[in-house]
This record gives structure tokens, sequence and C-alpha cells, in this order.
């Protein structure tokens, strides 16, 4: 409990506090206090600091909470003035206190038989040590209770950017899948096109071959019917009619019969052979690869990454909880660590005037000074510079600028090299026994961005 009941007073009603809340700045406030000034002010700021609040419904204090409570139950069962002052075994006023017993007598207890050898002091001065050990132990829970609220704030400010991270990546995710649908049904929807056209195509030259056929077949049967009446007819008829008939037979005996030839159906090979492996091929027109993603979670405040987490840039701070991996005072960004292997990445500076490339032992702490883990190349007004923990600083003889910079780390090897790749000029390498792993490390100064450069993909069939 507090050492005086204006310690659990509401600055603004001056009274207990009643459902307290607590504000960002670690002020606290009833409930009921706090709305009606809001609604006063038409401004959501802390009546005694004057600073902006980020919530509208701020959280309860319930650890204030319950102080209050515990202070009213306390008062509530406190004895009457004149009842708690007088001994209730002889009804004298209490004058003493049993130093033994710890507890107040009046002068005749101090003669009784049970207070025998015991040692007394004065109430007032009994009570005025007591109050000083008391006030000294209860200094640390004070000292406590201050810590909780502000670890209220900060993990209450944590939940709020957790829910803003799941809105923000759950857009990023349902456009990208958009962006494949789409994809999906612009194939599909020329796949079938294709089919179709096909399918009229060779349905036409079906459709006249077929009636060509049925005029031949007509012509035929026509011919059949007739020579078989002249054969019938008199003899005289028939030898009138006969050298008609004759080249008449003798013509369609000529007719070929039509066939079938190649190519007439569908090529349904085309169209269906390794669908879905060729439509992952083209896919890979719309899609990339980056070997490196930046991480959110330990970016500065200062520093604001694309949605794709492949590039950042220098900016304004923004309001972000405290978490371990955040880098608090420098402006750097981690990508995904290595414990082994070999792995390679480029990075586009561009016309950044101050930055940092290299790679960062992931055990380092982030709220101080992180130079002595990191080994990097960089770039500021003294020009273009290599640094590691046992060498520091090494200027770099680049007489040209450099808009792009590959970083090669091979693990194993305890090697790390930096390269222009554009004319494939070496800048500089490093050798270290690594033991932990090493994270792909950026910082930057500069409100120009940079950005993690995608890798072409490539797809071998084994046979």
């Amino acid at each position: 409990m507090a050492s005086s009941p204006e310690d659990l007073c509401c600055p603004t009603c001056q009274d207990i506090f009643k459902d307290p809340v607590i504000l960002s700045c670690s002020h606290s406030f009833c409930r009921v206090c706090l709305n009606s000034w809001w609604e006063r002010k038409l401004i959501q700021e802390c009546p005694v600091c004057r600073a902006r609040s980020h919530w509208s419904d701020p959280p309860r204090n319930l650890a204030l909470k319950n102080l209050c409570e515990a202070f009213l139950q306390e008062k509530d069962q406190k004895p009457a003035l004149g009842s708690e002052e007088l001994c209730h075994l002889h009804c004298e006023k209490l004058k003493l206190f049993c130093l033994d017993h710890e507890q107040p007598v009046c002068l005749i207890c101090r003669d009784a038989k049970s207070h025998t050898d015991h040692r007394f002091r004065p109430i007032s001065e009994a009570a005025q040590d007591n109050r000083g050990e008391v006030r000294e132990i209860l200094k640390p829970l004070q000292d406590k209770l201050k810590v909780l609220n502000e670890v209220n704030v900060k993990f209450s400010q944590t939940a709020e950017h957790i829910e803003v991270q799941y809105q923000h990546t759950e857009r990023q995710i349902m456009e990208e899948f958009r962006r494949l649908h789409q994809f999906l049904q612009e194939e599909e929807e020329a796949r079938i096109a294709a089919l179709r056209k096909e399918e009229e195509q060779k349905s036409q030259v079906m459709t006249e071959t077929l009636g060509a056929l049925s005029r031949k077949t007509a012509a035929l049967s026509d011919t059949i019917r007739v020579t078989s009446e002249q054969l019938s007819t008199s003899d005289v008829a028939f030898l009138q009619n006969y050298k008609a008939t004759v080249e008449r037979v003798k013509m369609q005996s000529q007719l070929v019969v039509p066939q079938l030839g190649s190519g007439v159906l569908i090529d349904m090979t085309k169209h269906l052979g390794n669908l879905a492996y060729n439509i992952w091929i083209k896919m890979k027109d719309i899609v990339s690869y980056v070997p490196v993603i930046l991480d959110p979670n330990t970016a500065n405040a200062e520093l604001l990454l694309s949605d794709d987490l492949t590039s950042v840039r220098h900016g304004k701070t923004q309001h972000l909880p405290e978490n371990p991996e955040r880098f608090e005072y420098w402006d750097s960004v981690l990508g995904s660590g290595y414990t082994s292997g070999t792995h390679s990445w480029d990075v586009e500076v561009g016309d950044s005037r101050e930055w940092e490339v290299g790679v960062l032992a992931e055990s380092v702490c982030r709220q101080g000074f992180v130079g002595s883990t990191v080994w990097s190349v960089e770039f500021s007004d003294v020009g273009y510079r290599a640094y590691s923990p046992t060498n520091k600083y090494t200027a770099l003889p680049v007489r040209q600028k450099i808009r792009r910079i590959r970083v090669h780390l091979d693990w194993d090897k305890g090697q790390l090299s930096f390269h222009e790749p554009d004319t494939n000029t070496h800048l500089h390498s490093f050798t270290q026994a690594f033991t932990e792993k090493l994270c792909p490390y950026i910082c930057t100064r500069d409100s120009l961005p940079l950005k993690i450069l995608p890798v072409k993909v490539s797809v071998r069939v084994e046979g």
C-alpha cells in the first residue's frame, strides 16, 4: 500500500482512484474523470503532462486498483479513535510500546507480570521509528509498482503492434495471391482460347470435307441408279444410250475415295503435356527470388522497409514497441542468419550517401554498440572503408562510385568477400573462423533506399 492516501488519489478529482486506467505516459486517472476531461478538451491528452494518448480506451491499472481497494478495506476495518487508544484490559490510555511484544500497552500493563523485563518506548517515539521502517520496506514495492506500470504500457503497445502486423501481413498475402490468381486465370483463358481456335479450324476443315464427300456420294449414287435403269430398258433404248452410259460410268470410276490425313485431330499433347510444369515455367516471369529477406522486427524505428521486405531507407521515427531483437541506437536491420554453407547476395546502394553492408553476429546486443561484432564495407563522407573486429577501419582504394555491392560468405571456410558485380571488381576480403550464426546486415542514414536484388531462377530437369 502507498505511504499516504495522497499517493492513491486521482490527480483530477483528488479522491481515491475508482476504476483507474493508465496512459502511455504512465500517469493514471479514474476512467470517468479521464473521459470527462477528454470530452471537455476535445483532445485525447494526459491532464498532467499533456502527452497525446495512443489509446481511445486506455487499459486498466490493475495494480493500482488493488492497492486502492486494500487501502479502503483497511480504513473500514480500523476501530473508532476512542477504543483504539484505550487498553482493552485496563481501559487506560495506551502510552507505551512494548518492544518485545511489539504492541501498544498502558502504564498498568508495563508493571504487569506478563511484561517483566520487557523494553518499552513512548508511543510517539515508537510510532516514528516504525513508520520509518515501514516506509523503507514499502519503497521497493512502490518502485516495483512503477516498473509494472511501465511494463504494462510496453506490453499494451506490443499487443497493438501485433494486431497491426497481422493486418498488414494479411493484406500483403491476399494481394500476392490475387496477383497469382490473376496470372493463372489469364493463363487458363489463353490456353482455352488456343484450344478453341484449333477446334474451330479443324472442325471447319472436317465440315468442308464432309460436304464435298456428301456431294460425291450423291453423284455416285445417282450414276448407279441411272445406269441400273438403263440396263432394264429395251435393247434398242439401251443401245441408243449405251455410249453415254459407259462414259458416265467411266467418269465415276475415276472417283478417288478420300482418306483422313495426319493432323486432323486436336493436338492434345500440345495442350495437356506437362501443363502444370509449363505454367510454372512461365510463372517465373512474374515472380522473383530474393536471397535475403529483411526482418522488420530488427529494424531501427527510423528505418522504413518496403512491403516485400527487400529494401530499406531512412525516414521519420515510428512508434514501435520495444523488443530485444530491435536495434535501438543503430540505424540498422538484419536478414535471416547462417550457421554453415556458402551464400551470396547483391545490394543496390545507388546514390545513397551513407551506408554500411556486411554481416553481424546474431548474439550481439541490439541496444548498444555493435561495431566490435560486424564485418562490413561502408561509404560515408570519409570515403569507402572496410571494418572488422580485429583491424577496425581499412580505407579502400575505390576510384569509381559503387552502385551495387555483392556480399559472398563462405561460413565453413571462414571467408567473407565484397565485390562490385558490374565489373567483377574485388573490393575487400576477411578471413575469420566463424563460430556463431551470422546475419546479413544493412545500416543506412539516407532517405534513398538500399535494395536486396533478386537472383535469376533456373530450372533443371534431371533425366
